[in-house]
């Protein structure tokens, strides 16, 4: 989407609804765009649903998202590919034949995506002048696949956050009313 139909989505806004837009971008959270747009935090809750729910506004909404998306190259499909090659990853590519971990350089996209830190350090035995170099550690970090599992299943929808019942619950309550003098003695407290 081009600069000008941004423009065009949001000529009818006036400036603080402007500003709401702007400020919605942020974060994503409409209560605190309108607060930053100048609403009163009073309202700012029922000013961002109201808001939320103008055509104008929507639109203005889209029309700058698809225009950041389209400027930054980050969009959904993005988003679900690098989310993808962290829930696949598979740790044993990136060992050699011989258990050691692969030079960063040879590995494939898809492969150092997994990673989230690597920590190398010299390994010495001995002390002073008679300090050897033995070798290196190694230390690897990969991403939570876990987490971006989680994350690919609630966007394709095998997940729920919340689970909503639906239907009629029948709720019975029974009163039984006892005499005193209808229970064994010692039942009652001042007995």
């Amino acid at each position: 989407m081009s600069d000008n139909a941004l423009r065009d989505a949001s000529a009818s806004l006036t400036p603080k609804q402007r500003r709401f837009v702007d400020e919605y971008l942020v974060d994503l959270n409409a209560t605190q765009a309108a607060i930053r747009a100048g609403y009163s935090a009073r309202t700012a809750r029922s000013i961002a649903e109201e808001n939320l729910t103008k055509p104008d506004i929507a639109e203005a909404i889209a029309a700058a998202q698809a225009a950041r998306a389209e400027r930054t190259q980050v969009t959904a499909d993005r988003v679900l590919r690098e989310l993808a090659r962290i829930a696949f990853s598979d740790i044993r590519t990136l060992f050699d034949s011989k258990g050691g971990l692969r030079k960063v350089a040879d590995l494939s996209d898809d492969e150092a995506a997994a990673f989230a830190a690597v920590d190398a350090s010299e390994i010495f035995e001995g002390r002073g002048e008679d300090r050897e170099h033995v070798g290196y550690l190694k230390k690897v970090k990969l991403w939570d696949k876990l987490a971006a599992l989680r994350l690919a299943m609630l966007h394709l929808g095998l997940l729920k956050e919340k689970v909503e019942h639906k239907g009629e619950m029948k709720i019975t309550r029974t009163i039984v009313h006892v005499h005193r003098h209808d229970m064994p003695a010692g039942e009652f407290a001042d007995d």
